[in-house]
């Protein structure tokens, strides 16, 4: 992700990119007026990113939360999807996202109350996007690995039942919260 935002932005010179982690971000104390986890939160360690963030955080800065959930049977696409990966997936049930609450959420913004939102949305792919996407996940095989070749024969016959007009589209929900996140005592 970060060699595309390079690619995309490296131009801006509003834009730079810095080695880091939500745990270590190597930025400085109170500079940032907005900190965004998109797809992220579950790989971090939730203490050391917590103290991290707040203390990067400007007065009145906010952090956002951000996941799209996928729906995983708003359409026979989608149930299909989800068997696939259940199929052929290497830890996607241990690594699944959604598998984060509300509960768990409002814990790391408290004492502060986050500001949600939620609304639905479809990302539509043809053949290659649609293998692409899947190979973009960290719970498939990847090339050369064992698995690897019946994972793209069945995104072939996936994609192949359910195109209409060569793409498919896979149904989202996304999620949004945003806050303060004022330091722990």
């Amino acid at each position: 992700m970060r060699r595309v935002a390079e690619a995309g932005l490296g131009a801006d010179p509003r834009f730079r990119a810095v080695d880091g982690t939500a745990e270590e971000t190597g930025l400085d104390d109170a500079g940032v007026d907005l900190a965004v986890a998109a797809q992220a939160f579950h790989w971090f360690d939730r203490g050391r990113a917590r103290a991290e963030i707040a203390r990067v955080l400007a007065p009145g800065g906010r952090l956002a939360l951000v996941w799209n959930d996928r729906v995983k049977d708003a359409t026979p696409f989608d149930r299909g999807y989800e068997d696939l990966l259940l199929a052929h997936g290497t830890d996607y049930r241990s690594v699944d996202h959604a598998r984060i609450g509300d509960d768990e959420i409002a814990a790391f913004y408290a004492p502060a109350v986050p500001a949600r939102a939620a609304f639905p949305h479809r990302q539509e792919l043809d053949r290659e996007g649609l293998v692409g996407r899947i190979l973009s996940c960290s719970y498939v095989p990847a090339a050369g690995q064992p698995g690897h070749r019946a994972l793209l024969a069945a995104a072939g016959r996936l994609f192949a039942e359910h195109a209409r007009g060569g793409r498919v589209a896979i149904s989202y929900r996304t999620r949004v919260w945003v806050g303060a996140l004022p330091p722990r005592a």
